[in-house]
Parts: structure tokens; sequence; C-alpha cells
């Protein structure tokens, strides 16, 4: 009896053969590398905020108001004497999060829409459509904008208004990929098996419409951060003394002239992570075409 392996099924031989080359893409893009890099930097800063700043973000620094950057305060103080660069370094944190739980919010609510109204058609498309459509009607800030201010400011209805106002971005580009793969051959010949409707979408549908969805997502994380500053900016948001970017900016903005530090600094560090995202939201859609890995 021979002990040599069985050889690997072709299908999944060619996903792993996929999957590397989507990895060399991306790895020979440029701009998807400095994204990572870069990303890499505002993460580990977050993650490790109480090791990474000097002080705790919320204490105040005896009579040191409004002092400019020096050796002690790279980045300042603010109008309470508080250091403006642990406040930075903490805000990485709840942007962060407000940004990957509202992502995750639109992610899998559009997903899920767009999979039914996709795959069932019919009055069910149409109902789907028209109540995404009327979203659509809105643009996104002000969509979110008229959700926080039903449920009311603070952080997590925050996260459910921003989800919520880019679910019908999701729900659209996710209905029309399941328009063109549940005419594939392997979905036809699912159902001639008589396979279940639900295993068709969860096991051969949703997988392949995976990749727009990641793009989308890695992408729309710096639509919200922005959007989430944004509401924060106008008070509908994380409230002080969160060391939260948006409400940092709103906090220095009367004092501009005298203190630009105040703003400037919360003001770059969403500028730099919001470009993180969109280098490598680009390189990553880029990786991800399916015309570069046809007939492979």
């Amino acid at each position: 009896m021979s002990s040599s392996a069985a050889p690997l099924p072709t299908s999944h031989v060619r996903s792993r053969t996929i999957r590397a080359l989507v990895w060399r893409a991306l790895m020979r893009n440029r701009s998807a590398k400095v994204g990572a890099i870069v990303l890499a930097i505002v993460i580990c800063a977050s993650v490790f905020a109480p090791f990474v700043a000097p002080r705790d973000p919320i204490d105040v620094v005896g009579d040191r108001r409004i002092e400019a950057p020096s050796l002690e305060f790279p980045m300042g103080t603010d109008t309470l004497g508080r250091d403006n660069l642990s406040r930075v370094i903490y805000g990485g944190r709840i942007s962060l999060r407000l940004g990957l739980i509202s992502v995750g919010i639109a992610a899998v609510t559009g997903t899920g829409l767009g999979l039914v109204s996709g795959y069932y058609g019919g009055w069910t498309d149409n109902v789907i459509m028209r109540f995404v459509d009327i979203l659509l009607a809105f643009p996104s800030i002000l969509l979110a904008l008229m959700i926080v201010y039903v449920l009311g400011p603070g952080t997590n209805n925050l996260m459910i208004a921003v989800g919520l106002s880019a679910m019908p971005g999701y729900a659209r580009v996710v209905r029309g990929s399941v328009l063109s793969a549940r005419e594939l051959t392997y979905v036809e010949a699912a159902r001639a098996l008589g396979v279940g409707n639900r295993r068709i979408v969860l096991r051969h549908i949703l997988p392949n419409v995976l990749s727009p969805v990641l793009v989308l997502s890695t992408l729309g994380m710096a639509s919200a951060i922005l959007a989430a500053a944004g509401l924060s900016f106008l008070g509908f948001g994380a409230t002080p003394p969160t060391p939260e970017w948006g409400v940092m900016v709103n906090e220095g903005r009367p004092h501009l002239v005298q203190a630009w530090w105040m703003t400037t600094f919360p003001g770059l560090a969403m500028m730099i992570t919001v470009l993180g995202f969109n280098l490598f939201g680009d390189g990553l859609r880029d990786a991800l075409d399916p015309s570069l890995y046809a007939g492979r």
C-alpha cells in the first residue's frame, strides 16, 4: 500500500495559487506597502498606548496650560494643561474602534440585504432596493446625523449611525455581485442536486462576493473615521474629556490662532490614518482584480 498522500483537489490547488498571486500582487504594490506600514504604526501605537504615551490623557499637568510644542511636550498642551501627544495616541484607540465597529455594522447588514435581494429577486428585490434607494438619496454624513439625532448622542449610537449610513453602498455592491454569481454553472449544478437556497447562498455565493466587500470595508474605514470625527466635532459622538480626535479638534477650534497645535496634531493624525487606509485599500482592490487571474 502506497504511503504517498492523496493529491489535493484541483479547486483547492487553484484557490491556494490565486491566494499566493494576490499576496504577491499586494506586496509589489508600493502604495499598498506604504499604507500597510502607516497603519501598522498607528495600530501599534493605539494598542500599546499605555506603554507608548508619556502621560495619562486626562491628567492635568500643573499650570502648564496652552504650552507650545517643546521637548517635554512634543505636541504642546491644551487649555487644561493636558499632554496633547498622549491624547492623540489614546485618541487613535477610540477612532479606530469607532471606524472598525461602524464598518462591521455596515458590512454585515449591507451584505445580508444584498444577498437576499440579489438571489431571490422579484418583490423581495424591489422592496429592499427601494429602501436602499431612499437611504442613498441622503448624503451619508447627513443620514448619520439624522440617525444619531434620533438615537441620541454617545459613542455607541455614533457607531450605529455611521454604520447604517454606509450600509446602502455595501448592499448595492453585493447585490450586483450576486446577480452575476447566481447564474454561474456551479450554482445551477447545486440547484439541480437539490441543495437548499440557504446553503447555496452561504456556501457557494457568499465566498465569491467577499472580495469586493473586503475592499469596500478597507476603504470604508477611512470614511467611517472621518464621519465619526465630524459628528464628534459637532457634539453628537464622544464627549469631553474623552481623547477622541474629532473632540480634540473641536476643543482647539476657539484657540486656533494662539494655540494652533491643539487642532493641528489631531487633524494630522486623522489625515495620516485615513491616507493609510486609502493607500492600502487601493492596493488591495488592484490585487483582487479578477481579470489578473483569469484562466489561472
